[in-house]
């Protein structure tokens, strides 16, 4: 339904009807429509009569007006400046949803569920793409945000999805909030006004602060390491779960984790073990996360090779996983044990992590990993990794030092 607001009116005609003129429009049309008038707004059927009124009665350049207040141009195809309204992202500065985005999402969602049941259907969805000249989410989508015990896309998941959209893909953002109307629904200028541009992380990292909501973490590894099933554990599914609906395999999955009582979004992306990181983009991200095989001596050596050649002179935190701990552990070979070399380059101590249990996997890597990237400037000592190599030395050293009491006291009673 279309209300008749001042704002609207604006939109629609270049400027408001007097409350007469307004009250004659209705007037019309509820006269010559059964439901074209509705709580002070027009239906799709009395907005199609008005115009078709405006046509007959030759005033076709009160359509056309209408037409490309909404976008349209002389062929009927919504134009490229109302789809892609300019919209500067700096280097270093990322792209997230705001409020306003966020509430127009919710609200359409609602929209379309129909049977109000939390999820949208496959035909709910397929209506909710109805507006699109192709449908911009592929089957990979099942695989990449939480869904419901059914399958079905739920409301978070929507709207994390939304939300992967707009840190990846601003451009197309903007497109599909424009397909949507974003800008006449909401009454905005334009979709830019749904978005905003985070500042510059060199700034982030300068004042020791972060205003992102949206971290993106790569998840590095050889393969057979576990990497996939690490994504999607992260949407709380076990390896039995994962092996019994597979689906579309995608390269991200995103979810919701809590970091000092805020809700902030994590993008964990899996990077190919063949990838050569040429460029800058390649090791890009807020923190790098590496995942290594516990059970395959030579699985270790992968991440810390790359992490030598590409993260260990960054100011990128980096997170060493260890995964399938419910195998036996074997010797990593060759170098240090991944322990060692872990306490040799002031990082936190190898995760144990595993996906090879009963219910939903353990979210407490993705909590370390996201508080990481949430506070990139602190180091290994502030964020207590140094405690913890302290106190296997503190550890140490009581040992030692009962050892050596022990010794002297049964020396002496000889």
């Amino acid at each position: 339904m279309m209300n008749l607001t001042t704002s609207r009116q604006k939109s629609c005609f270049g400027n408001p009807l007097a409350p007469q003129a307004l009250e004659d429009v209705k007037m019309v049309v509820w006269k010559n429509t059964t439901d074209g008038v509705q709580d002070n707004g027009l239906t799709l059927n009395g907005f199609l009569f008005l115009n078709t009124l405006f046509i007959q009665r030759g005033r076709h350049e009160t359509t056309w007006t209408i037409l490309r207040r909404f976008g349209y141009d002389d062929e009927l195809e919504l134009t490229d400046d109302y789809l892609y309204p300019q919209f500067r992202v700096p280097p270093g500065c990322s792209t997230e949803l705001n409020h306003l985005g966020y509430q127009f999402l919710q609200r359409l969602f609602e929209k379309h569920d129909k049977d109000q049941d939390g999820a949208l259907s496959h035909t709910e969805l397929q209506n909710f793409f109805s507006v699109f000249p192709c449908v911009p989410w592929g089957p990979e989508l099942s695989n990449t945000v939480c869904t419901t015990d059914k399958g079905l896309l739920s409301l978070h998941g929507f709207l994390c999805q939304w939300t992967l959209v707009a840190y990846l893909d601003v451009r197309h953002c903007l497109e599909c909030l424009g397909y949507l109307g974003y800008p006449i629904l909401s009454e905005q200028d334009s979709q830019t006004q749904a978005l905003t541009v985070t500042r510059e992380k060199r700034i982030d990292l300068e004042k020791g602060q972060t205003q992102r909501n949206v971290f993106l973490c790569k998840v590095l590894g050889a393969r057979g390491a576990g990497k996939s099933a690490f994504l999607q554990a992260f949407l709380g599914r076990s390896l039995a779960a994962q092996k019994e609906n597979p689906g579309q395999p995608s390269p991200y999955t995103i979810n919701t984790v809590q970091v000092n009582g805020q809700e902030k979004y994590l993008i964990l992306y899996e990077v190919n073990a063949d990838s050569t990181f040429t460029k800058p983009s390649d090791t890009a991200c807020d923190v790098a996360c590496f995942v290594y095989d516990l059970s395959d001596p030579k699985s270790f050596s992968y991440c810390a090779t790359v992490y030598k050649q590409h993260y260990m002179d960054s100011q990128i935190p980096c997170v060493f996983v260890a995964s399938k701990t419910d195998l036996p552990e074997a010797s990593q070979q060759p170098g240090l044990a991944p322990a060692e070399f872990c306490y040799k380059h002031c990082l936190p101590p190898p995760f144990l992590f595993t996906c090879h249990c009963q219910g939903p996997p353990s979210t407490a890597v993705y909590t370390k990993l996201a508080t990481a990237a949430t506070f990139p400037h602190l180091n290994a000592v502030e964020l207590g990794v140094a405690s913890f190599w302290l106190r296997v030395a503190l550890g140490a050293a009581v040992t030692a030092l009962v050892g050596f009491t022990l010794y002297r006291v049964l020396a002496k009673n000889k």
